[in-house]
């Protein structure tokens, strides 16, 4: 008992041991011959070789399937799989482990698990991105120019959009585990590695821009509200142009400055960035709450924040003190300093201003609040020109339109020409920010719940915010103070800041230190996105910026951002730079819509989201708002956008690393196949739709390489038909004892038709049968599906097809050609292919020559054209030579030829070759008691290789004549009386020194030998077609020409291959073309 309970013991270890063995196996071959690798996946091959160890098989209770321990895991095993599955990213367990290796190098401490919840890892970082700097810098001007309800409209369309987009993206987040990697990932899987990688990079370009865009906003809020004399470039007494050339290379400097010091810190310490975040986020949460105190405080006591107005244009509140042009005092009138900015002199006969003259100053208040009904007058837009004077609506001013405008910067001027679509473009870079949550998914403790509710929760609360600002920025302050985009009017205050309460400081203080933390976030988040794109290995350019320092962080993607970011801030202008970031944004946005209807409308069996409130027309509807926004906010933007993208999937769909990802596009692909192949099926094509679908039928070595490459070179130069292209294989043997050779023939296969050299598009497909003859059949009738299936098929001359070990291979030939013929499919026989030439070479001159003896449906006209559309045979002309009979009259012949031709559409040299009936040579009855003698031997005698070839030789020698003959004698009444086929017509030949030459009596006792009288008028058909065949085309580059039927009776078909033998003997390159039955090319359009 003891014996057996250490023999079964063993018996497990042994098990236990090749299961193990087998398994790491297996993941060697999985990484290294691969060339596909496949996401990491926590069900096979993803447990530590430790925690494999304790994973013990049973083998009394799980007996039956001990032999497939191997590939299918136990469920126990898969199970704890799943459980220490980790969906970190890899930078993030890099980072931790190699803190926790600085903090104890001898102990490895473990990596810590995700534990971010709802708010702090999704809602709370999409709320501090998606509000950011035009809420503080550009929402009051947005509301003056677009007025509330174009603003409004504005705000509802831009926030719909990204409702939308979050619907979709939850539906996708939740659609399984998603790594860390955020919409990149989300997209590239869903729509596979060319869109992917497009509209990551994409993606990256608009967090970048928006990096750029943030810190052009923190620089603006420093120099113009916060240290006005910091200013490096002076602004104080330049006008127009000058001032605000002055103002952007301000913005330039210290824009670099600011970047390079962020840059900086995100690469000393990205911890320090993510410390600072709450921080910055308590900065915008305090800005907004004071913005809503501030409008609650106006409807009570309306802050003191006058407006000087004169006429109805508004001033610039800088220089001057009092709002008036003169004042009362002890000493009576005296002038103000507004007085001596638009007169010559103080006193009060001075000359002034003309429109200074003819209107009052007045002061008005800036922010009259809630309750004073200002919202009706800022109910409509007021869009300006470039340079225009910010008025007041409904009030009358004294002024003459021919005067020019004098101290043009005493007044509020329009910066920019403002139109709809610009307040589109600049407004919308305020509701990105939505992808914060999915792209920390891999810190969330459960993202598939966390994602959906923080996202949508987060778009709920700022599309309030926006919304309610701008009806309450419309109701609160005057139309000319939310027009005046620096807030010159009110002392040079920031506008949103004057509605602030208690101060306008904490707007100013709390909007630059916000945007300075998005402008740090950015720099954080977008080479991390880089960083992701390259280790995916996509974009073989960008591999070097996958690769960073020890623990993970992406320096080279780091410099990259900077970089880029430094020409956004070389734009120097907010205003300009905001359209930038809302394409590369929208179009992110609009592909992640995209995948989700494509996931919902394809039914995909994985797309199983636990997000329900999902719909493909909602998608749709995303979609279509982000093209049109696109548009909206910049036309030439969007195509710009476009043009970039599309050049980045041409870029990976060629040069990139194939990925199979299981995307979106490939089962758009086979929807798209499916119902193309379903329209196909109704009918056969229309002879002007008729192309080539060829099948290629090749030998392979042992080593299941092409024997014949020139054959698939042949097949891509005849390709221009663009029509389908099936590779087949046939192999000798069972398929369960060749699978593997089967498999390995197919990849070569594949590999040989990608070759640099050949490049055939198509598939290959590999047949195993019994015996190479059912297997070719097999190819013949299966390969294809539906109505896309071959219609010709293309074969090489077999080679070395009389010796006598090869006679099965032209048995199978012969075969072949009649089950094509049985198939209605067009045969093409190149004969000698290895002087075929390759897709590399080219013919500067030469010919095609077509020798049109019987009409197969058009073929031979049809395949030189589409050859000459080859670079290969493009520069060879086209000739056609047709055989003409003594009846036949060749003039009208060549005539009707020609204007067929013409009507074809095809250019092509005739020539009409007449052959007259002629007398049967002597030879010829040589050549056909020669053929006729030695099958006959080959099929009585079994006799080896070398005795078959001397036996052969012998038959040959003997009955070679000595003599030639003369002129053939007349024949007898009885002979007369022979039917045409046993009709014997004898020749003679003279030596060759011109001896008269004996009858040949002996020869002409052998021809009483000849079984079948037909041969010798075939063997004279051959003899004499070969013979003007050439004498006009041995020059030719291709002689293409009709190929006879094989005989009906089987008996015959070695004499078969005897005839297409003397038919082309002497020809260089030679394609032997058989029609399928049916018309192939039309006279008609």
């Amino acid at each position: 008992m003891s014996g057996l309970c250490v023999t079964h013991t063993a018996g497990i270890f042994v098990v236990f041991f090749i299961s193990v063995q087998s398994k790491s196996e297996g993941v060697c071959l999985f990484l290294s011959g691969d060339s596909n690798p496949k996401e990491n996946s926590p069900f096979i091959n993803s447990s530590d070789a430790a925690e494999e160890k304790t994973q013990q098989y049973d083998g009394k209770n799980m007996a039956l399937f001990e032999e497939e321990m191997d590939t299918s895991p136990m469920v126990a095993s898969l199970l704890s799989s799943l459980a220490n599955y980790s969906n970190l990213p890899q930078g993030s367990k890099e980072h931790e482990e190699a803190e926790n290796n600085e903090a104890e190098s001898s102990r490895k401490k473990p990596v810590k698990a995700p534990a971010l919840g709802t708010l702090m890892g999704v809602y709370l970082p999409c709320i501090q991105n998606i509000f950011g700097v035009i809420l503080f810098l550009r929402m009051t001007w947005l509301v003056g120019i677009g007025g509330v309800i174009g603003t409004f409209f504005i705000v509802f369309m831009c926030c719909s959009t990204t409702m939308l987009t979050a619907i979709s993206m939850s539906a996708i987040a939740t659609n399984g585990v998603v790594p860390a990697g955020g919409s990149y990932y989300m997209i590239s899987r869903s729509l596979g590695p060319e869109f992917g990688g497009a509209v990551g990079i994409c993606f990256y370009l608009g967090t970048t821009f928006a990096g750029a865009m943030y810190i052009l906003g923190a620089i603006e809020l420093l120099l113009i509200y916060i240290a006005p004399k910091a200013a490096i470039f002076p602004l104080e007494g330049l006008e127009g142009a000058e001032a605000e050339a002055a103002l952007l290379n301000n913005m330039r400097v210290y824009g670099t400055i600011l970047l390079t010091s962020m840059a900086t810190v995100v690469f000393v310490g990205v911890k320090y960035v993510n410390k600072l975040a709450l921080v910055f986020l308590a900065c915008v949460i305090l800005s907004i709450l004071a913005v809503y105190a501030g409008v609650i405080k106006t409807g009570i006591d309306a802050p003191e924040f006058p407006v000087c107005i004169l006429g109805n244009r508004t001033l610039v509140w800088k220089s001057f003190d009092v709002c008036a042009k003169t004042v009362e005092t002890a000493n009576g009138t005296v002038t103000t300093q507004l007085w001596r900015m638009f007169c010559d002199s103080p006193f009060l006969n001075a000359t002034c201003d003309k429109y200074f003259t003819a209107n009052n100053v007045s002061q008005i208040q800036g922010i009259p609040g809630v309750t004073s009904g200002i919202l009706a007058d800022n109910l409509f837009g007021t869009y300006y020109e470039k340079g225009d004077l910010i008025a007041k609506k409904f009030t009358e001013s004294a002024e003459d339109q021919d005067d020019p405008l004098t101290n043009s910067n005493r007044y509020v001027l329009a910066d920019i020409t403002s139109f709809f679509t610009l307040l589109v473009g600049i407004y919308f870079p305020s509701v990105t920010g939505i992808m914060a949550g999915s792209n920390r998914s891999g810190d969330l403790r459960d993202a598939q719940k966390s994602i959906p509710i923080g996202t949508i929760a987060a778009i709920c609360t700022t599309s309030f915010v926006y919304m309610s600002s701008v009806v309450l920025f419309g109701a609160c302050i005057e139309g000319v103070v939310l027009r005046d985009k620096f807030g010159e009017g009110v002392h040079g205050n920031l506008v949103i800041g004057t509605l602030a309460w208690p101060s306008p400081w904490v707007i100013v203080i709390g909007s630059f230190f916000s945007t300075c933390g998005a402008g740090l976030q950015s720099l954080t988040g977008a080479p991390r996105l880089m960083q992701a794109i390259a280790k995916d290995g996509i974009v073989p350019a960008l591999r070097i910026f996958g690769h960073g320092k020890a623990n993970g962080e992406p320096t080279w993607s780091l410099l990259l951002t900077a970089c880029i970011c430094e020409i956004g801030i070389l734009i120097a202008s907010l205003d300009a730079v905001a359209p930038i970031l809302s394409m590369f944004f929208l179009m992110c946005y609009m592909f992640v819509n995209l995948a989700c209807a494509l996931q919902t409308l394809l039914r995909t069996p994985n797309w199983r989201p636990r997000f329900k409130f999902y719909h493909w027309a909602l998608s749709f509807l995303g979609m279509s708002l982000c093209l049109t926004l696109m548009f909206l906010c910049s036309w030439y933007y969007a195509i710009i956008a476009m043009v970039i993208a599309s050049s980045i999937y041409k870029y990976i769909e060629f040069a990139g690393a194939e990925k199979e990802w299981g995307d979106g596009i490939r089962g758009l692909s086979l929807s798209a196949a499916r119902y193309a192949l379903m329209r196909l099926e109704e009918g056969p094509p229309h002879t002007k739709n008729w192309r080539p679908q060829l099948l290629t039928l090749v030998s392979t070595d042992a080593e299941q390489n092409v024997e014949q490459p020139r054959l698939l070179s042949l097949t891509n130069q005849l390709k221009a038909g663009k029509g389908l292209t099936i590779v087949g294989t046939a192999l000798e043997g069972t398929y369960l004892e060749n699978s593997e050779q089967s498999q390995r023939a197919e990849k070569v296969g594949k590999k040989n038709m990608s070759d640099s050299t050949e490049k055939v598009k198509g598939f290959c497909q590999v047949t195993v049968s019994s015996n190479l003859r059912d297997a070719t059949s097999h190819l013949l009738q299966a390969s294809g599906l539906g109505g896309l299936k071959h219609n010709a098929v293309l074969v090489s001359w077999p080679r070395n097809w009389r010796q006598g070990d090869e006679h099965q291979t032209w048995r199978n030939f012969v075969e072949l050609v009649r089950e094509t013929t049985a198939a209605h499919l067009a045969l093409l026989v190149p004969k000698n292919i290895s002087a075929f030439p390759s897709n590399g070479e080219r013919f500067t001159e030469g010919h095609i020559d077509v020798w049109w003896i019987v009409h197969d449906g058009g073929m031979l006209m049809l395949l030189p054209f589409l050859l000459r559309q080859h670079k290969v045979w493009r520069k060879c002309k086209m000739r056609i030579f047709t055989v003409a009979q003594l009846d036949d009259n060749s003039i009208q012949m060549k005539k009707d030829l020609t204007t067929f031709l013409y009507h074809l559409r095809i250019d092509a040299m005739v020539e009409v070759v007449e052959m007259h009936d002629s007398d049967i040579s002597a030879y010829t009855y040589e050549k056909t008691l020669v053929m006729e003698q030695r099958s006959q031997m080959l099929k009585q005698i079994n006799l080896s290789k070398t005795e078959r070839e001397r036996e052969v030789q012998l038959i040959h020698d003997n009955t070679t004549p000595t003599s030639p003959a003369t002129p053939a004698t007349p024949l007898t009444p009885a002979e007369e009386a022979k039917s045409p086929g046993e009709q014997i017509q004898m020749t003679w030949t003279e030596k060759c020194d011109g001896e008269p030459a004996k009858p040949l009596t002996l020869f002409s006792v052998a021809l009483s030998s000849l079984r079948n009288q037909s041969n010798v008028r075939r063997m004279h058909t051959a003899l004499r077609l070969n013979e003007v065949i050439i004498k006009k085309s041995s020059e030719a580059k291709l002689v293409l020409l009709n190929m006879p039927g094989p005989p009906k009776n089987r008996t015959g078909d070695e004499n078969y291959m005897e005839f297409l033998e003397v038919l082309t003997d002497g020809l260089n390159r030679v394609l032997l073309v058989r029609g399928g039955g049916r018309e192939v090319i039309t006279i008609y359009s």
